[in-house]
């Protein structure tokens, strides 16, 4: 057993997020990883779970990747959005505030904007995907 508080994790900064290809802008977001096990190939833990910070009219771009994840809200109100894999273009928009919970399926792209005047928090877990489980 491991027990930590979120304050004594490093606060990493974003600066970039890659998808197809492309670094894209990331802008006013941060990252403390709360707990993390494994390595999926990838770069990234095969479980994990994150601290997001992001300020103001922050926002992460478009991107996507191999594992699952689920984000729950703590402060703060975000533009969630889906993308359409093969166009870009936005196919869903949600408006998602303190206690929603947001679940995003293996390489769906996606993104998100805070629209708060406050900072906002929320917690996000990573698990990674094998050929044999199901997507939804």
């Amino acid at each position: 057993m491991k027990v930590l508080n979120w304050k004594d994790c490093e606060d990493k900064k974003i600066d970039k997020f890659p998808y197809k290809g492309d670094m894209l802008d990331v802008i006013g977001t941060s990252v403390r990883w709360l707990s993390k096990y494994g390595n999926d190939g990838h770069g990234y833990p095969e479980y994990g779970l994150r601290f997001f910070t992001i300020q103001p009219a922050g926002q992460i771009p478009i991107h996507n990747h191999f594992y699952h994840q689920t984000m729950y809200i703590l402060d703060g109100e975000f533009e969630c959005w889906a993308f359409d894999l093969e166009s870009g273009e936005i196919v869903e928009k949600h408006v998602c505030g303190p206690g929603s919970s947001i679940f995003v399926p293996t390489m769906e792209p996606h993104g998100m904007k805070n629209i708060s005047r406050e900072p906002g928090h929320f917690l996000c877990c990573i698990c990674n995907v094998y050929d044999d489980e199901e997507t939804a």
